[in-house]
C-alpha cells in the first residue's frame, strides 16, 4: 500500500488545526465546526457532477471521490473534511453482493442469517480498496492545513444491512438474531469489527487526520443489549486503531440513552445528536471526552436568526465539555439552502 502523509506528517499547522485541537480536548482558537453529508445532495456542483453515475460507482472513482469531498470545503469554509464514500463501500470491495438503490438505500441480494453465510466477510486487502485510499492520499495533499476525516459504519448498523437486506423501520429480524443466536450474533458482528477496522486503517495510513465511526440505527437498542451486543464490538473498532494516533469520533442517531456506554467505548469524541442538548450529554458521557453536534437540521431552514440563536445555545452548552466540534446532529438533508450553511458556519467562527 501507498501511503501518504499522516497528520504529523504535515507539523505544526495541521497538528494545530481548530478541529484536531478540540477533538483532542485542547483549547482552539474558535470552535470549529464541519457537517455530516457535508459533501453530497445538497449541493448543486454536486448533483451535476453525479449524474448518470451510481451511488457505489462514485465511492469507487478516485477523481468524484476528491472533488466531492472538496466541494463543501470550497464553498463553505469548513474546519475539516469528511471523506466521501458510504458505510457499505468496504462490504462491496470483498464481494458482497449489494447495491445503493436510489429511493430506498443499500440492498443486500443474500441476507445473512446462517453461519456458513460469513465466509464471504473476508478480511479487506489493499488492492481492494486502492482507488479509495489514493483519493485519500490526493485529498490529503490538496487540503493541507485542513483536516480529512475517514469514516467507516459500525459493526451494528452494518449487521442490521445485512441482516434485513435492506434498510428497516424496526429492525425486527435483526434484533430476532440477536437474541436468538447470540454465537452467530457475535460471530457475525466480529467479522465486521474487523472489517470495519482495516478500511479505518487503511484511511488513515494513506493520509486522513481523524475518522468516525457511524453507528446509525445503534438507538433503536435498549441499554441492556447495547452493552451485551455491540458495545464489545464497537469497542474492537475504536481499539484496532488505537495505535495510529489519530483523533477517533463515536456517533450514533437517537443514542442518548447510550451515550455513557459509547463513551466508554474508546473514541475521544462522542458525537450527540438533536435529542439531547450537550451539556446534558457532557454529564453522561465518561470525564475527558469531547464532544460533536448537535443542531437538528431541519432548524436550517428556519429564518437565519432562529438558527443562529440556537446556534449560540449549543456552542455555550458544549463550553462543558474538554472540546466541542460543531456540526449537525445528523446529516445535512438533501434540500438544506447551501448559502444557510455557509451563513451557519461564518456564525459559529465568529462566536468563538
Amino acid at each position: 500500500m501507498t501511503h501518504g502523509p499522516t497528520w504529523e506528517d504535515w507539523g505544526v499547522t495541521l497538528s494545530d488545526s481548530a478541529f484536531l485541537r478540540a477533538a483532542r480536548g485542547e483549547a482552539a482558537d474558535h470552535v470549529p465546526v464541519w457537517f455530516m453529508r457535508q459533501a453530497g445532495r445538497s449541493l448543486p456542483e454536486y448533483r451535476k457532477l453525479r449524474e448518470g453515475v451510481p451511488m457505489l460507482e462514485s465511492c469507487f472513482r478516485t477523481d468524484l471521490i476528491v472533488e466531492i469531498t472538496m466541494q463543501p470545503v470550497r464553498r463553505l469554509g469548513v474546519d475539516a473534511a469528511i471523506f466521501f464514500s458510504d458505510i457499505v463501500v468496504p462490504l462491496k470491495a470483498i464481494g458482497v453482493d449489494l447495491d445503493i438503490v436510489p429511493g430506498t438505500g443499500p440492498v443486500i441480494a443474500d441476507p445473512i442469517r446462517r453461519r456458513d453465510q460469513l465466509d464471504q466477510l473476508r478480511d479487506v486487502e489493499p488492492d481492494d480498496v486502492s482507488t479509495i485510499t489514493d483519493a485519500v492520499t490526493a485529498l490529503t495533499e490538496e487540503l493541507g492545513d485542513t483536516p480529512l476525516i475517514g469514516f467507516a459504519g459500525a459493526p451494528f448498523t452494518l449487521a442490521s444491512y445485512l441482516i434485513e437486506g435492506g434498510p428497516s423501520r424496526d429492525h425486527r429480524v435483526t434484533k430476532a438474531l440477536m437474541h436468538s443466536e447470540p454465537d452467530l450474533w457475535h460471530a457475525l458482528l466480529g467479522r465486521l469489527a474487523a472489517i470495519a477496522g482495516q478500511f479505518l486503517r487503511a484511511q488513515i495510513e494513506a493520509g486522513a487526520s481523524a475518522i468516525q465511526l457511524f453507528d446509525s440505527w445503534a438507538g433503536t437498542l435498549p441499554l441492556a443489549d447495547y452493552q451485551t451486543f455491540v458495545a464489545p464490538h464497537s469497542a474492537a473498532v475504536l481499539a484496532s486503531v488505537a495505535d495510529l494516533g489519530v483523533p477517533r469520533i463515536h456517533f450514533g442517531v437517537g443514542t442518548g440513552e447510550l451515550l455513557g456506554a459509547m463513551g466508554d467505548a474508546g473514541a475521544e469524541v462522542v458525537g450527540v445528536d438533536w435529542r439531547v442538548p450537550l451539556d446534558e450529554a457532557v454529564e453522561r458521557i465518561a470525564p475527558g471526552k469531547s464532544v460533536q453536534g448537535n443542531l437538528d437540521p431541519t432548524l436550517l431552514f428556519a429564518p437565519t436568526e432562529v438558527v443562529h440563536a440556537k446556534a449560540a445555545d449549543i456552542i455555550a452548552a458544549g463550553r462543558k465539555a474538554p472540546g466541542h466540534i460543531f456540526n449537525l446532529g445528523h446529516g445535512v438533508l438533501p434540500e438544506t439552502d447551501p448559502e444557510a450553511l455557509a451563513r451557519l458556519v461564518d456564525f459559529v467562527h465568529a462566536q468563538s
